[in-house]
């Protein structure tokens, strides 16, 4: 039986990374974990509700943060233990963060991919705009978070290039999802084993 796999999907908003990251599940029968998803059913709310708060109040204060991304980590290590591969879709901005999920990989002897969603600003305006007008996104994003996320973003500096996967997420979904198979064919090969990788 092969070994799970831990993916986290991470970035600023509006970088697409949701989309990949729920595709990406979907294509490898993977469970899925959204961080907006799961910070608003910590609140009691549905995930349609659209929170108008600033990137520090509210259910987005750094302690509800914290929480949500406890709440991740529990989901995702549940999974993990009864041989079932995650994707976890949340900005990861902080180092710190990131090194809980490189710890709960590394106690549960799974592999880790960090897939960095990288997306020209003019792009992330395009879909900001496009995703205010849609009732059914999640995501609460706007201009004035992501600026105040760019200010706070920490570099993935701490991960190695076994772990680290950067994708530009301007391109359709199909072609970056085929991106992220070759990238993995790649880094199989050059362990020595050789999954297909759909």
């Amino acid at each position: 039986m092969p070994r799970s796999e831990l993916f986290i999907f991470f970035g600023l908003i509006a970088t697409g990374k949701s989309t990949v990251a729920r595709a990406w599940a979907e294509r490898r029968n993977l469970r899925y974990y959204n961080s907006d998803v799961v910070r608003k059913e910590l609140a009691g709310l549905s995930p349609q509700t659209r929170q108008r708060e600033t990137a520090d109040q509210g259910i987005y204060t750094s302690e509800f943060t914290a929480k949500t991304y406890a709440a991740l980590l529990e989901r995702a290590g549940q999974d993990l233990a009864q041989g079932r591969g995650v994707v976890l879709d949340a900005s990861y901005q902080r180092k710190t963060d990131r090194d809980q999920v490189r710890m709960l990989a590394q106690r549960l002897g799974v592999r880790l991919y960090c897939v960095l969603c990288i997306c020209p600003e003019e792009e992330m305006k395009r879909r900001m705009a496009k995703r205010a007008l849609d009732p059914q996104a999640v995501s609460d994003g706007r201009w004035e978070i992501y600026l105040k996320q760019k200010e706070r973003f920490e570099p993935p500096a701490e991960l190695s290039p076994d772990q680290l996967i950067t994708l530009s997420t301007d391109l359709p979904v199909e072609t970056v999802l085929a991106q992220l198979s070759a990238h993995l064919e790649t880094r199989n090969r050059s362990r020595g084993n050789h999954p297909k990788v759909k």
